[in-house]
């Protein structure tokens, strides 16, 4: 059994989520559609999960994102809950990293060369970080290929180091992308997963690459974002865990992002068992003060990007001073 739970207003609209994310018709065979219960603005719909079994494309299709956001009859739809059984999807592949760790994004976002990749990376491996990667607007450009950055950039990383190298790109070429990606060296692999599909990220795990994956979140403010048409955003953190990231971006508390501190610990909740990615406005001054608002000290990843190289003393200084702040 699939069961989504949904905030509804007006309680009547209910009916229309029923029909939309199933039969679209009344008379439609009763098997498919979902036993439905309501009260108090909420409404828990439990579909067979013969409906879409693993196809998480079709359950995005009529559940995460269906066509009940389109509706004139709600004037608040959100979906606040989503449960899927064990095991229908893979889900991640290596634990959460204990205590908090620092990783570090590569800046500026574009035109850097592989070999200027590579050095960033080296600076941030000195100052300490656990993980590198690659930003989410970068992928396989001319001055800056893929296959070179990932031979320019495992050349200089220590063993230990993390890098994430983001394949998101043509979805022809995806596991190719991904597979030459490890093959040349990178220890883990980055996926724009609500640009690239979430489907694709189960192509990466169920490909049993041998690398952990970060789940990158671009894209999704755009459904999780609207607080009456929309979904809460821990259930996109937790589906992307169930999909097979190792690393799942929660939000940040700093107050760059439009993240609600609520929805940020309810997305680091949903992460588990992977490791929960704190990112956006992240750096030395916050560091204390976003595990404190986590409040957990185990499995979280601060991603430190522009914030280390405003640092004083640059972006090795601003690793370390990170890493310190966490003490």
């Amino acid at each position: 059994m699939i069961r989504a739970t949904f905030e509804v207003d007006p309680p009547d609209a209910v009916d229309a989520l029923a029909l939309v994310a199933s039969t679209g018709l009344p008379e439609g065979p009763g098997f498919v559609r979902p036993v439905v219960t309501a009260s108090d603005g909420r409404a828990t719909l439990e579909f067979p999960l013969a409906n879409w079994g693993a196809d998480v494309t079709m359950l995005v299709s009529a559940v995460v994102a269906g066509e009940w956001a389109d509706l004139s009859a709600f004037e608040r739809c959100r979906l606040v809950d989503l449960q899927v059984p064990d095991d229908t999807l893979p889900g991640p592949a290596f634990a959460a990293t204990p205590g908090v760790s620092v990783g570090a994004i590569v800046k500026p976002s574009l035109g850097l060369s592989p070999e200027e990749v590579a050095e960033a990376a080296a600076i941030f491996a000195r100052g300490g970080a656990a993980l590198v990667k690659d930003d989410e607007l970068l992928g396989d450009p001319e001055w800056c290929p893929l296959e070179d950055r990932v031979r320019a950039v495992s050349g200089v990383l220590p063993e230990g180091v993390l890098y994430a190298a983001n394949v998101t790109g043509p979805v022809g070429s995806l596991l190719r992308r991904a597979e030459r990606a490890v093959k040349l060296g990178a220890t883990a692999l980055m996926l724009n997963v609500f640009a690239q599909g979430l489907d694709s990220l189960r192509l990466l795990r169920e490909a049993e690459l041998g690398v952990p994956l970060f789940a990158h979140r671009v894209g999704a403010a755009l459904l999780m974002r609207d607080r009456q048409i929309g979904v809460a955003p821990a259930v996109l953190a937790g589906l992307t865990r169930m999909c097979g990231a190792d690393f799942v971006q929660a939000g940040s508390f700093s107050g760059r992002l439009a993240d609600d501190p609520d929805d940020v610990r309810a997305c680091i909740a949903a992460a588990r068992p992977a490791t929960a990615v704190l990112s956006g406005g992240v750096g030395p001054e916050t560091a204390a003060a976003e595990v404190e608002h986590a409040l957990t000290r185990d499995g979280l990843m601060l991603i430190v990007g522009a914030d280390a190289y405003l640092y004083p003393g640059g972006p090795e200084a601003g690793i370390r001073a990170t890493i310190a702040a966490l003490r």
